[in-house]
């Protein structure tokens, strides 16, 4: 057991090993049996029937249903996570503005996008592109899903850069002032290029909860992953085998984009760790990562 975690609680003796031990072993008896009771249940039910899976899987469900919803769900998070990024950027900039009144109406707009759910945004976005935007918003759904996740993913990238220059050493802004540089310029110019890589991996992994989020849109009619899964079951009476497909597209994505986020950490971590160079308080920036949600 390393020293930090010794600090936070004794370690066990060998009877309490011995009752961890006991109890995870318990639980993982107790989790076995559920899963087989589980199985028996399907296979006593006929949902391990080759003919629904066969339905679930071929080359019609792939071209018609499986590939589209995921194009769409895969342009929505695209769309959305260039327009979070340079939503972020200008509030968080906003934020961190020394004009009184720029910087607080940004805080306000940041906090009240944070708070409200994303699946709320979508369904008022939806009703007011569909009434007030007829013939201007081709496709209601999926402005009102792209929206929505602009704003709400585009309110945590605005606090990742505020947090993210705020943790700079304070080197890096008296630099600049040495320079002659006003503290506008030295924010542009210095202290932003290393907060957005200090938060790139922050940002990639806020790619994942984008992806996630999408699938939300079916819930107002967008044709996404999700949304094509459920249409292919009520067709062929299969919902637990599209859906498993469904999800297993989607698991795959967010493992991918997990996996980026870490190599992208661990390649930039020499340039976002580190000690300050002596006697110049000026260091590389230190990683940053997403802000927890406020609680609604």
């Amino acid at each position: 057991m390393t020293a930090g975690a010794a600090v936070l609680f004794d370690e066990p003796g060998p009877r309490g090993r011995r009752a961890m031990l006991a109890s995870n072993v318990l639980g993982a008896v107790v989790v076995a049996g559920i899963a087989v009771w589980v199985v028996l249940t399907l296979v006593a039910k006929g949902q391990f029937d080759s003919g629904l899976w066969r339905a679930a899987t071929d080359a019609r469900a792939w071209q018609y249903y499986y590939l589209p919803g995921l194009r769409n769900t895969l342009q929505a998070a695209a769309v959305a996570t260039v327009g979070a990024v340079v939503f972020g950027i200008v509030f968080g900039m906003g934020r961190l503005s020394s004009v009184r009144v720029v910087r607080w109406l940004s805080s306000v707009i940041v906090e009240f996008l944070r708070a409200v759910p994303v699946l709320l945004m979508m369904v008022f976005l939806n009703a007011l592109f569909g009434v007030s935007l007829r013939g201007i918003v081709p496709d209601s759904a999926y402005a009102a899903v792209v929206v929505a996740l602009v704003l709400y993913n585009g309110a945590v990238i605005a606090e990742l850069v505020r947090s993210g220059v705020g943790s700079l050493p304070r080197g890096q802004a008296e630099a600049g002032f040495s320079l002659g540089l006003t503290r506008g310029q030295t924010l542009r110019s210095i202290q932003l290029p290393q907060a957005l890589v200090a938060m790139l991996p922050a940002v990639v992994s806020q790619l994942v909860v984008v992806l996630k989020d999408s699938a939300l849109g079916q819930l107002i009619g967008y044709r996404e992953l999700l949304r094509t899964a459920q249409i292919l079951s009520s067709g062929g009476g299969n919902p637990l085998q599209t859906l498993f497909v469904a999800a297993a597209l989607f698991i795959v994505l967010n493992v991918v984009l997990s996996f980026v986020a870490g190599r992208l950490a661990r390649r930039l971590s020499s340039r976002t760790s580190g000690s300050p160079h002596p006697g110049t308080g000026i260091g590389p920036a230190p990683a940053v990562t997403a802000p927890a949600a406020p609680e609604v």
